[in-house]
């Protein structure tokens, strides 16, 4: 089934875009939320006359995400994150702190348009992440990890006492167990 969709929808397209969907997702989800109409010729009309007002809609987002770019790419992101001795990260940075970092700087990123390489970094370096703009348009942002010293604990500190309960436990022998082989009538 052929739609115009009236609004932006995500995986699907934009505002204006003509799209062949299922006849079930547009009956049941695009058609009742208004996220399109039916293609026909009535429509195609109205759409024909929203059309100056559509592409300045598209014009402003080009201008958005270029400067977005430019934001993103001006910016380097240092984490300091506890490693090993070996450069090995205790974890691993996602795109979800990548968006979080993003985030104190000002910049508002969805983090599922963050592509990380190798969908973690899982060792102290340098990186570069990719980030999924508008339309076609990527920005590339700069990481550096750094490891951060863990602290060890020495090996000649005292044992952990047990804890009471079980001490309670060891020590006293059950009232009402019966010595083995005995039985309860005789």
């Amino acid at each position: 089934m052929r739609v115009i969709l009236n609004q932006d929808v995500p995986n699907l397209g934009e505002l204006g875009d003509v799209k062949e969907v299922a006849p079930g997702y547009a009956r049941n989800f695009l058609f009742p939320r208004s996220l399109a109409f039916a293609h026909n010729v009535k429509s195609v009309a109205l759409f024909e006359k929203r059309k100056a007002e559509i592409e300045a809609i598209k014009a402003s987002k080009r201008s958005a995400s270029s400067n977005l770019k430019e934001k993103i790419e001006a910016e380097e992101i240092v984490l300091s994150i506890p490693a090993g001795a070996n450069g090995k990260l205790y974890g691993a940075v996602t795109g979800h702190n990548v968006a979080d970092e993003l985030l104190k700087k000002g910049i508002d990123i969805d983090r599922k348009r963050i592509e990380v390489p190798g969908r973690s970094i899982k060792s102290v370096g340098s990186y570069k992440v990719a980030i999924r703009l508008y339309e076609k348009d990527e920005a590339i942002l700069r990481i550096v990890i750094q490891g951060q010293a863990v602290k060890s604990e020495s090996k000649e500190e005292a044992p952990k006492p047990r804890r009471k309960r079980y001490e309670e436990h060891d020590a006293q022998p059950k009232a009402d167990a019966q010595p083995q082989g005995e039985s309860p009538e005789a």
